[in-house]
């Protein structure tokens, strides 16, 4: 008997509801880390056994989204000029990327500490965090960034600063593109106020160039 063909407009309808369903979970469990399958069935609006076709539990809901969240971090970190550019203007680049993925991010950190596990979030996070570690104490032997905290302790809580800003654009207590933030942490990392808004605004100006150029391309 010939086996059945699997339509193309099926396949697409499938991949549609994978990517919808993994939407609304980032968007739910943003809000709410407790939120259950069926709420979040419901909410991408498709039936639950459509859901578990595709996850068949939490675990692996939760695992696909690490996974998307590490496909993203990756491309935000090769596409990183490395260190022949100037710390300052690394490290803004650097936050200016990282806060178009700021809410997987965000998720992944929430996620820890009670589904994903610490050394799965440390695992995805890893490429993020190695580089903004060594763009700091690439910084500090160049007297760019102040040196009272190991490279490493002041990468942990300027990733902390990113994030609280960034919840704080999430409850409408403030509104960023991603600018402020920069400039928030180069000021926190040592940088004086209007050289670190000099420097973003340069860094912001070159990439705005960047996707006109490859929109139009």
């Amino acid at each position: 008997m010939p086996k059945p063909v699997v339509r193309e407009p099926l396949r697409r309808n499938s991949r549609s509801n994978r990517a919808r369903i993994l939407a609304t979970a980032r968007q739910e469990l943003g809000r709410n880390p407790d939120v259950t399958l069926e709420e979040i069935a419901r909410a991408a609006g498709v039936v639950r056994r459509t859901l578990f076709g595709h996850f068949p539990g939490r675990a692996a809901l939760l695992d696909a989204l690490a996974e998307e969240a590490s496909e993203a971090l990756r491309g935000v970190v090769a596409r990183l000029p490395g260190e022949a550019e100037a710390p300052d203007r690394a490290f803004a680049r650097f936050v200016l990327s990282i806060w178009s993925v700021g809410d997987r991010y965000r998720l992944l950190l929430a996620l820890a500490r009670q589904d994903l596990g610490v050394e799965r979030v440390s695992e995805v996070l890893a490429p993020a965090r190695d580089v903004a570690t060594a763009v700091l104490e690439r910084g500090q032997r160049a007297g760019v960034f102040h040196e009272h905290l190991p490279a490493v302790v002041l990468s942990s809580g300027l990733e902390a600063l990113a994030i609280s800003l960034l919840e704080s654009v999430n409850t409408g207590a403030w509104e960023d593109d991603g600018t402020r933030t920069a400039i928030a942490t180069l000021v926190a990392a040592g940088v004086p106020e209007k050289e670190a808004s000099a420097v973003v605004e340069s860094v912001a100006s070159e990439e705005r160039a960047e996707a006109a150029e490859a929109t139009d391309a």
